[in-house]
């Protein structure tokens, strides 16, 4: 059961084609992106799109942490190939650190 939420946000390139070809390789992601997601310890993954903004919810076990995802992820080439091609549709927040991607949301209302 999951015991961590986590919200992130991105943006796409604004190009429709480049969009549309994002969600389709999102239709069919590798066999190996999502054993790699489910081995860190993350249970649900969701990517929601408006226009060019993507939002990422995820909910993961209590042993997940980014750090120990991150490690992961750099010793394991087929993600490592996954990444390099998502950087062809995807471009970085303006308040991005270099090379960074996906940006922790912090929560400013709940009810």
């Amino acid at each position: 059961m999951a015991t961590q939420k986590f919200y992130l946000a991105l943006d796409l390139k604004d190009d429709a084609n480049l969009i549309a070809e994002y969600k389709e390789l999102h239709e069919n992601v590798w066999p190996e992106i999502k054993k790699s997601i489910q081995d860190s310890g993350i249970e649900v993954l969701d990517i929601y799109c408006t226009g060019n903004r993507l939002f990422m919810i995820i909910e993961a076990d209590a042993d997940f942490t980014f750090e120990k995802k991150d490690q992961a992820d750099a010793a394991n080439e087929k993600v490592q190939e996954w990444e390099a091609l998502m950087w062809k549709f995807q471009q970085a927040l303006p308040w991005a650190k270099p090379g960074q991607k996906w940006i922790l949301m912090d929560k400013i209302f709940g009810l």
